[in-house]
């Protein structure tokens, strides 16, 4: 049985290894570098808060780069750990962005802005809010101050009730009164 290399020796070997990758494509290099470094990677990005299929594909991605990029490792710069760790570290960064920051969905619907209501649409609207108001102010005062409470400020009708000192069933009748007056105007022609 061989004893594991002192791990200056052990350094020295996986920056040979990437510079192979680097300089000649190196598949059997890579595979070393790969066996090496994808268990580590993976503890490091799980002690970073990943979760183990973030962490597993957030590996694949600093491998991928690590192919991609190794002619630009210096060992004078870095050593080999240090270059593929600070590359996953910068990886997590980025993945922690996107998650911050979704990505827009063009189909969401708080996204499709508001249909353009028609001419005649908006003049007819315009002219029932007119006939509206005009029939609000019509009303008598103590149904108009009822209808403001319950349909304006959202009361229930025991609380206006109690707040105004009438009955329950007073509260009632004058809203439906008022109701049906302006029922009333709105079907009216102006």
């Amino acid at each position: 049985m061989q004893d594991p290399p002192p791990p200056a020796a052990e350094a020295a070997s996986l920056d040979e290894l990437l510079l192979a990758v680097g300089r000649d494509r190196d598949r059997a290099a890579f595979a070393a570098l790969f066996d090496h470094f994808a268990p580590r990677l993976k503890a490091y990005l799980r002690r970073l808060g990943c979760d183990g299929a973030q962490a597993e594909e957030l590996v694949q991605e600093v491998m991928l780069l690590v192919w991609r990029r190794a002619e630009t490792f210096d060992p004078a710069q870095a050593s080999a750990g240090t270059w593929v760790f600070t590359i996953a570290r910068n990886k997590r960064v980025d993945a922690l962005r996107r998650e911050q920051r979704p990505e827009i969905d063009p189909d969401d619907p708080a996204l499709v802005p508001d249909p353009v209501e028609a001419a005649d649409v908006r003049v007819a609207t315009d002219q029932t809010n007119r006939r509206l108001r005009a029939a609000l102010k019509e009303l008598p005062p103590e149904q108009a101050d009822l209808l403001k409470l319950a349909y304006f400020e959202d009361m229930p009708h025991s609380v206006i009730s109690t707040e105004r000192g009438i009955p329950l069933g007073t509260v009632k009748s004058r809203l439906r009164l008022a109701l049906d007056r302006l029922r009333r105007a709105l079907r009216e022609p102006s």
